[in-house]
């Protein structure tokens, strides 16, 4: 039950300082950030927070320890929107979303979010792809790939569940952009390529794409 900052004086003690994980307090922004970059650079995902009062539990993270990556973005068309439920419930909340497919024509789906937006353009974006359906079923509507979002994700991974082989962790809309159509939207080359990528910051190759 004691504390990390407690428990991490124990291990400085008894472990030679060359097996123990780099480490920082850090009470700033740009401090964060530059460990951050450190880590990326050194091959890392990313960083691990913990508040230093916490305690350990088996298994569980908890509120107090929380995961710090680079958010990616992508541009991305809606395809279909679901119906929300609680306290969604009437908006058109849940997108699918897709990227343009640049060579077979139309677009392949990568994923679902319902969030980053307001209940304001809950309410906005439900006039708007009602608007835009092609097709109407139970659990909402198929549209017209005429909306662009920019949607925030922390990794592309490779998924059964879509027919584009790939899904999007963590998606989240940060801002619709009106300023741009569906010859806009990233496309799944770039995808492949993002997804590459991923895995020269982590010194290994990717599967076959």
């Amino acid at each position: 039950d004691a504390p990390y900052r407690e428990r991490w004086e124990i291990l400085e003690r008894l472990v030679p300082a060359e097996l123990l994980t780099a480490r920082r307090i850090a009470q700033r922004k740009d401090e964060i950030e530059s460990f951050l970059q450190e880590a990326l650079v050194a091959g890392h995902e990313g960083l691990m927070a913990k508040q230093l009062e916490s305690t350990y539990s088996v298994g569980k993270r908890g509120k107090k320890w929380f995961k710090i990556k680079p958010a990616d973005h992508l541009d991305l068309a809606i395809t279909a929107a679901e119906w929300g439920s609680g306290r969604r419930e009437g908006w058109l909340s849940n997108y699918w979303l897709a990227v343009r497919d640049d060579k077979g024509g139309g677009f392949q789906m990568i994923g679902k979010t319902f969030k980053g937006l307001t209940d304001a353009e809950f309410q906005a974006m439900t006039e708007r792809l009602r608007g835009l359906a092609t097709s109407e079923e139970r659990w909402g509507f198929h549209v017209r790939p005429e909306t662009v979002v920019e949607v925030a994700y922390n990794e592309i991974q490779r998924s059964p569940h879509y027919p584009s082989g790939f899904a999007l962790r963590f998606a989240r809309i940060v801002r619709i952009r009106d300023d741009k159509g569906p010859q806009d939207v990233d496309t799944y080359e770039r995808l492949k390529e993002l997804y590459a990528k991923q895995f020269e910051r982590k010194g290994r190759g990717p599967d076959d794409l």
